[in-house]
């Protein structure tokens, strides 16, 4: 018997993203241009995807020391280390079985760990209490929400789980979803208002599910990917309101909470907000928080290391998550997040190398932020809103009728037909916006800004000269 006849009738319900036609295209092209093979551009250039590192920006030398001597103690016993990297990679050993990262750790985290992420939450959120015990290290957020989502979603319901998401989303949470068996219940962002959160597309979200699904959950990113949003704390508010009247667990993805670069804009957390209600709500709403490792100024997505904090959940259910997170994070992974938590500070040997990386990140993100605004609203088939917050931008490309008509020829999206030649010209390797879900009639393209700022310019360089000479072709 073929296994095929086996899968899970959810897995086969997964659709393929539109992403694989342009992966499996960009390996060719780089196959060709080592062969020889001329192109009008030396390389090509990944912003697909929220990863910093690929994308040329610098690893930070604390974490990485810190990284280096917990793997290789020896390196310890010479003079190249600044006094407070050796004093932290001791430190983290001295937490690990047998001395050694390359041992297991406790199922939800070296505790030491734990606690230094309860004690950054605590400083994060004002005071806040944060409680070790709801503090779960997993390898990678996505799986944190992955393995939350089993916990909510029950396979053999009639009618079928729903669980409220945003559009555009980011297609990770959406397969989980389907493979799941629950229902993917979206809700739009309003893009003319700044990719802005609104409770009546809740509502109208709800109203929809009616009679095709339960909805039990209502999962936030915040500040947005692939959409480039930060919400206010008068939005988030409303949210929990929102989801206390409804009776729906809230899902945080607050991955990207150190990304924030709108002059307006900052950072507020689901629970920092929640507490600030009071109570009865912030002794009720269900809460699960994510973050992350890999994204922000440290981007070590290769680590996979994350977070999940859980607010209000019932002890009866807690037993079950102790459960599903058996499955303990790398070693490596969770010593990178206790960096990410507890950076250097002032007085410290490796603060001011710290702080002279970190803000010319800061910096070169803040300039690329400029200019991506500038370059692409330069352009009448462009639109981009205000970037606020996250890793992307996201800007909505109005294509031409003569465009539509010959990507549907080529049996491709639109917008991942305007990838297609925007990779096979120019050698960019931009994302489509048909992967994220959009409003109907809509196209866009997501790539990430966490740059290099001369990476940037070459990338404008070549979208810019691309764009104008394919609006010309299809005008």
């Amino acid at each position: 018997m073929s296994v095929l006849q086996e899968i899970s009738s959810n897995v086969r319900n997964i659709k393929q993203m539109e992403y694989f036609v342009l992966f499996r295209r960009t390996n060719q092209i780089k196959e060709e241009l080592r062969q020889g093979v001329r192109k009008s551009y030396r390389e090509v250039i990944d912003v697909s995807w929220g990863d910093p590192h690929r994308a040329g920006v610098k690893p930070l030398s604390f974490v990485r020391q810190v990284l280096a001597a917990c793997l290789y103690p020896q390196l310890m016993d010479g003079d190249k280390l600044m006094v407070d990297v050796k004093q932290r990679a001791q430190r983290l050993l001295e937490t690990c079985a047998g001395g050694s990262v390359g041992s297991y750790s406790d199922t939800a985290g070296i505790p030491q760990i734990i606690q230094s992420v309860s004690e950054y939450i605590l400083r994060r959120d004002g005071g806040v209490p944060c409680h070790p015990e709801n503090i779960y290290i997993t390898p990678g957020s996505q799986w944190a929400l992955t393995n939350i989502l089993k916990v909510l979603v029950n396979s053999e319901a009639s009618p079928r789980t729903g669980v409220l998401i945003p559009v555009p989303c980011h297609s990770t949470t959406i397969v989980s979803l389907t493979a799941l068996g629950a229902v993917a219940v979206p809700y739009y962002l309003s893009e003319e208002r700044g990719w802005a959160l609104e409770v009546e597309m809740l509502q109208q979200a709800l109203d929809s599910a009616k009679g095709v699904c339960n909805p039990v959950a209502l999962y936030i990113i915040n500040p947005g990917n692939p959409a480039d949003y930060v919400q206010s704390r008068k939005c988030i508010q409303e949210v929990i309101h929102f989801a206390a009247e409804k009776k729906l667990f809230l899902l945080a993805d607050e991955v990207y909470q150190d990304c924030v670069y709108g002059k307006e804009s900052e950072f507020v957390s689901y629970k920092r907000a929640l507490a600030e209600i009071g109570a009865p709500l912030s002794d009720t709403v269900e809460l699960a928080s994510f973050h992350t490792a890999s994204k922000g100024l440290m981007g070590e997505c290769g680590l996979r290391a994350g977070y999940v904090e859980l607010v209000n959940l019932d002890p009866a259910v807690m037993k079950y998550i102790d459960n599903l997170f058996s499955n303990s994070c790398p070693v490596l992974g969770q010593v990178a997040l206790d960096v990410m938590v507890n950076p250097p500070q002032p007085g410290d040997p490796s603060y001011p190398l710290y702080l002279k990386e970190t803000q010319h990140i800061r910096a070169s993100l803040a300039e690329n932020v400029r200019r991506v605004e500038e370059v692409i609203n330069s352009f009448p088939s462009f639109s981009c809103q205000s970037l606020e917050g996250g890793a992307f931008a996201f800007p909505r490309v109005f294509l031409p009728p003569k465009a539509i008509e010959k990507a549907k020829e080529a049996g491709l999206q639109p917008d991942t037909f305007y990838c297609m030649r925007l990779l096979e010209e120019a050698g960019l390797l931009f994302s489509p916006g048909t992967e994220y879900g959009q409003m109907e009639g809509t196209y866009h393209i997501r790539f990430c800004i966490m740059t290099p700022t001369d990476t940037m310019e070459e990338i404008l360089k070549r979208l810019s000269t691309f764009h104008k000479q394919f609006m010309r072709e299809f005008a």
